[in-house]
């Protein structure tokens, strides 16, 4: 691996950085959007039987706020019909729906850093790959031997070139394909995660709304 990296010259660590960094993120993102992190199966369940008598104290709505992303949204409910017992449900929707937006974007969070290394990895392939063929004429030119680039030159020089060309397309494709494949794979995620947080959210607030109306 040291000798492919030597002969794919300097265009090679930029292209090393992206994979580290893509790498790094893809790890990231899989541990942040597990499902017990954004949206348990059964805590909306839990929260509407907790609340289903009276609204729950200020230390157990923090104890939801911190469950997952789902619960601060919920949480965010609980807390403005806590503050205003007159809330209607377009009041309780505009809370949650603030909230919603917040925890939306930190679900996105870091995907356009990874989709940005998914179109920047060829170019810099390309640019090892310019930068192989510009040394493969310079070592005929060098040479004197511009018409004759099959059998003139310096050798070494020419297949460094070629092979800096190569490794670096190479490389950039490695990159690349595995960095676009998981953005895909979380942007669809993230977005089943909102769409998900929303139905929850909807039953939420005509839940609290029936609450609401009992206290007046």
């Amino acid at each position: 691996m040291l000798s492919i990296i030597q002969a794919s010259g300097w265009p090679i660590w930029p292209l090393i950085a992206c994979s580290v960094v893509a790498l790094a993120l893809i790890i990231e993102r899989f541990i942040s959007l597990q499902t017990r992190r954004v949206a348990p199966p059964k805590l909306l369940d839990e929260a509407i039987a907790v609340t289903s008598r009276s609204l729950p104290a200020p230390d157990v709505v923090k104890q939801l706020e911190q469950n997952s992303a789902l619960g601060e949204v919920l949480a965010s409910g609980i807390r403005r019909l806590a503050g205003n017992p007159r809330s209607s449900e377009e009041d309780l929707r505009a809370a949650m729906q603030d909230q919603g937006r917040s925890v939306a974007h930190r679900l996105e969070r870091y995907l356009n850093a990874l989709g940005t290394i998914a179109s920047a990895a060829p170019l810099l392939g390309l640019l090892g790959t310019v930068v192989g063929m510009i040394e493969i004429f310079g070592a005929q030119a060098g040479a004197g031997a511009v018409g004759h680039v099959a059998g003139g030159g310096n050798p070494a020089q020419l297949a460094h070139g070629i092979s800096m060309a190569l490794y670096n397309t190479a490389f950039g494709l490695i990159i690349a394909i595995p960095a676009l494949f998981f953005w895909k794979y979380f942007r669809s995620r993230v977005d089943a995660y909102t769409l998900q947080l929303e139905l929850a959210a909807e039953q939420f607030v005509r839940h609290l709304g029936q609450i609401g109306r009992r206290q007046l």
